[in-house]
């Protein structure tokens, strides 16, 4: 750049859009209080000049940095994948930036907690599919700005998230009205410690048995970790080798359930004629392979974080306990069938 040549200031905007610098200052921060046809001005004189608005600077006038934070503890899945495939765009169409924190170890996720790096980076932060523990929710409440969190129930904060006692009694009602009587459930656990909602799913699934006066058998509930293709083997042997095997099984996450279907067919058990299995999810995978599952949508939960993060930055005012529950929806597909009826002694016939 020579020393003719220097960079567009917002007085150089205010001058082309015939404004003043603040009302150029307030118009390219967004604020309600600038016409559409001022800012519409301000915006093309700021695009003539190639000027771009400081985040710092603005930070120091209005005290907002301009970035919403996520919290993730892994980026390799589907669900986190687009459920941040729908919040990045719609922060971004409000003129702000995400920010994504990845705590993909208990180390990580320890250094986050104990440095919280969102403190003074961000105006909102959305934690995504994390249990945490009482110790890490108040320091999450010290941050002193809005937490949404998603994908699970967090009393007394703004959650997204599906019911997932509901889905689970869908699934397990669906296939009591299929006729099977023995039914297993199958909650994951993630090797790197974080869980999904296996609680909550394990609840539904009991209800369902409970109110159709089954009797709960501990037995037919095998956790198995999806990243573990050994321990995955193990639980679908144990599941065979039981005195009266299940005719169903149900798998905390279609994933999961995929690959309990590929362990049955290598050990010539036929789905769904021996074995129906369903998932929950409707994961791509899910579409491909004809899963019956629990269909939620994590595009939608990311886009509502979305929403309410913004919400909850503009409004003072807005509810900060506020609770948006999606619904879930049974998707039968050609992984579960009646069972098969009984086979009969040569002498019974």
């Amino acid at each position: 750049m020579s020393s003719a040549q220097r960079l567009p200031t917002m007085a150089d905007v205010a001058e082309r859009a015939g404004v003043s610098p603040s009302t150029v200052s307030r118009a390219l921060r967004g604020l309600p209080s600038i016409s559409s046809e001022v800012r519409a001005r301000v915006e093309e004189a700021a695009r003539e000049l190639n000027f771009a608005v400081s985040r710092q600077a603005a930070s120091l006038v209005t005290g907002k940095t301009g970035v919403v934070a996520a919290l993730v503890p892994t980026l390799n899945s589907w669900f986190h994948g687009s459920a941040l495939s729908s919040l990045g765009p719609l922060v971004r169409a409000a003129g702000m930036e995400l920010s994504v924190y990845l705590t993909p170890d208990m180390a990580e996720r320890t250094a986050f907690f104990e440095r919280l790096p969102a403190r003074r980076n961000a105006d909102a932060l959305v934690v995504f599919g994390f249990d945490l523990t009482d110790e890490e929710t108040v320091r999450l409440d010290d941050l002193g700005m809005p937490v949404i969190y998603v994908s699970q129930h967090a009393e007394g904060r703004p959650s997204v998230y599906v019911d997932d006692v509901e889905g689970a009694w869908k699934a397990t009602r669906y296939l009591l009205n299929l006729g099977h009587r023995r039914i297993a459930f199958a909650p994951t656990v993630g090797t790197n410690g974080f869980c999904f909602s296996s609680r909550e799913r394990l609840l539904g699934y009991r209800q369902a048995l409970t109110e159709a006066d089954i009797p709960l058998d501990d037995d037919l509930v095998v956790t198995m970790a999806f990243e573990d293709r050994r321990n995955i083997e193990e639980g679908v042997g144990k599941l065979l080798s039981l005195r009266e095997p299940p005719t169903a099984v149900f798998a905390e996450m279609d994933e999961l359930a995929i690959a309990i279907i590929h362990f049955l067919r290598r050990a010539r058990v036929r789905v769904p004629e021996q074995i129906s299995v369903i998932g929950f999810d409707d994961h791509q995978i899910a579409q491909w392979t004809d899963l019956s599952t629990v269909a939620q949508s994590p595009s939608d939960m990311g886009r509502l974080a979305g929403e309410l993060a913004l919400e909850l930055i503009h409004d003072s005012g807005a509810d900060r306990k506020r609770h948006l529950v999606l619904p879930t929806h049974l998707i039968p597909r050609s992984t579960t069938a009646p069972p098969a009826a009984p086979q009969r002694d040569e002498e019974d016939r």
